[in-house]
């Protein structure tokens, strides 16, 4: 347990804790990046590459619809390693891009960010440091909630002055491009703070490659993107699908944020007895989220989807041929062909080939008696009924 406690902030309520027979504090894992920056620590190594798939469990309250579960799958890519600043960046955000296209889900918007303006904007707002990371969390939620919320829970909860807040508002609700970048490394006050000047610096570094890249045009600069994890130490960014207007689909889901993350240059450090730090950067892509989306598309085509691969029924038309199956799906498997019987001794002929056309499988092998006593077999093509004997 003691693994994970510590490392995100206010959303460790939501890290599932267990225990075991023998009294040991034990809690499932909530995300990737964790377990990944302790073995890079425990096994000393200080650059890697690397991408990763597997389950992760939140305490969450599911919302099935939209693609929340309590347990499901991530699928992560990280790079390790002392380089450059925003050259491995860039390239998450090119993989994030690269995987949005490709699964043509629609529309999509790459938000990014960097931990350092915002931990700037809220210094030159006024906000004491020791409440940096709960004002971070409160103005994450700016994507579920409109400002006037916002802004009540950081002067009712957070206990902020309300002029901070009024302050703060005017920065988190911009975003842009490089234009944008340009205009706050302009700014009287920002660019006076040392940490928001390194973030825009960078974040300027970060939009030229991104333009070599050629992918701007889905990723914008948004002063309101804060994610609530509290190991981000510099960029972070979150991928959103925007809401398609579907005229035939009554209830479109607004399935939010698909994709998430960031750089996190202290993690390793806090698992090295001796402190050494990797600096990281990772993106994390939600697999049942982006499940969700394309069920329902799915659905809404009203398109069949098949459910198998099998490319042949093994199928007979009298009794007692079950051995005559048998011998015949052994030698299809054997031959790496997918095939599929019927696990009963005697089954009627229609049902088997009513089954094919449920399922969508393509052809049906039919061994009857005059077939063994050919020594054939009757290949139907299921879709057109042709017959061939081979």
């Amino acid at each position: 347990q003691e693994t994970l406690t510590g490392k995100y902030g206010e959303e460790a309520k939501l890290i599932y804790e267990l225990q075991d027979q023998g009294g040991e504090l034990l809690a499932l894992r909530y995300d990737l990046t964790v377990p990944f920056a302790r073995y890079l620590a425990m096994n000393k190594i200080t650059n890697m590459k690397r991408y990763h798939i597997a389950k992760v469990y939140r305490r969450d309250n599911p919302a099935t619809t939209r693609g929340r579960y309590r347990e499901f799958y991530q699928c992560d890519f990280d790079i390790a390693g002392q380089f450059d600043p925003m050259i491995p960046d860039a390239e998450c955000l090119k993989i994030v891009h690269e995987i949005l296209s490709d699964l043509q889900l629609g529309d999509f918007l790459i938000k990014v960010n960097d931990r350092r303006i915002l931990n700037g904007v809220f210094a030159i707002c006024g906000v004491p440091e020791s409440k940096f990371i709960t004002t971070c969390s409160t103005v994450d939620k700016l994507d579920k909630m409109p400002w006037e919320e916002v802004r009540s829970e950081m002067v009712g909860e957070k206990g902020l002055s309300p002029e901070a807040a009024d302050r703060i508002g005017e920065y988190v609700q911009l975003h842009g491009g490089l234009d944008l970048i340009e205009r706050l490394l302009q700014d009287p006050k920002l660019s006076q703070n040392k940490l928001a000047k390194e973030g825009l610096g960078d974040m300027k570094l970060l939009f030229e490659y991104l333009t070599l890249f050629g992918i701007t045009g889905k990723i914008s600069f948004d002063l309101s993107l804060a994610r609530g994890l509290d190991y981000y130490t510099g960029v972070i960014f979150e991928a959103v699908l925007l809401q398609q207007e579907n005229d035939h689909v009554e209830e479109s889901v607004s399935v939010g944020s698909v994709a998430g993350g960031g750089r996190y240059d202290g993690l390793v450090g806090m698992f090295d007895p001796k402190g050494r730090k990797v600096p990281c950067v990772g993106v994390s892509i939600g697999i049942e989220r982006i499940f969700s989306i394309l069920e329902q598309r799915v659905k809404a085509s009203g398109e069949k989807l098949r459910a198998t691969e099998t490319q042949v029924l093994v199928a007979t038309p009298q009794k007692d041929l079950l051995a005559a199956r048998l011998k015949l799906i052994s030698e299809l498997w054997d031959a790496g062909i997918k095939a599929e019987m019927f696990y009963k001794k005697d089954p009627k002929l229609l049902k088997q080939l009513q089954y094919c056309e449920d399922t969508g499988i393509p052809l049906a092998a039919i061994v009857g008696e005059q077939e063994l006593t050919d020594g054939v077999v009757k290949l139907r093509d299921v879709a057109t009924r042709e017959e061939v004997r081979m």
